[in-house]
């Protein structure tokens, strides 16, 4: 009987913290930007350092939290594609030679991602939805706002 009690105990806890890394990720960008929507395969380039410059020709910045922390494995997952320590040297990589402007940003927190993309022209990231302030612009991705069924990066 106790050893059923601590089982349940046991399944429990692993059920909330799995919970707790499956969240829904939203697109959010400086509220100077033009970008209003943008495909996955986009977001996908941004996220590689491999997109420059907007449409209008200011320089992208992305900006992510740590894709080593257990809540980012729906962007390891749904947008890298890669394991973490791949995504690292990747961020390294896009990175190099580019110390005034750096292609790719690792902040600690969901607070800390809104407040640099609110304060860095041309800058975009993604954040758990319940983070978004006034501060940003929600970016559709594939056609679709966060919380939308179909949603491309839906956590649960």
């Amino acid at each position: 009987m106790r050893g059923q009690r601590v089982l349940a105990q046991v399944a429990i806890v692993v059920m909330g913290t799995t919970l707790a890394v499956c969240k829904d990720l939203a697109v959010v960008s400086n509220k100077s930007n033009t970008v209003q929507a943008m495909t996955l395969a986009d977001l996908v380039k941004i996220c590689k350092g491999q997109s420059n410059h907007w449409p209008d020709g200011k320089a992208v910045v992305f900006i992510t939290r740590n894709p080593a922390l257990p809540d980012m494995k729906l962007l390891l997952d749904k947008v890298y594609g890669m394991p973490k320590d791949d995504v690292m040297a990747l961020i390294a990589s896009a990175n190099h030679g580019r110390n005034s402007h750096p292609a790719i940003m690792v902040v600690d927190t969901d607070e800390d991602l809104v407040k640099k993309v609110e304060s860095t022209p041309g800058a975009v990231g993604l954040v758990d939805v319940y983070s978004i302030s006034g501060g940003v612009t929600v970016v559709k991705l594939g056609g679709k706002l966060p919380l939308e069924p179909g949603y491309l990066l839906h956590g649960n």
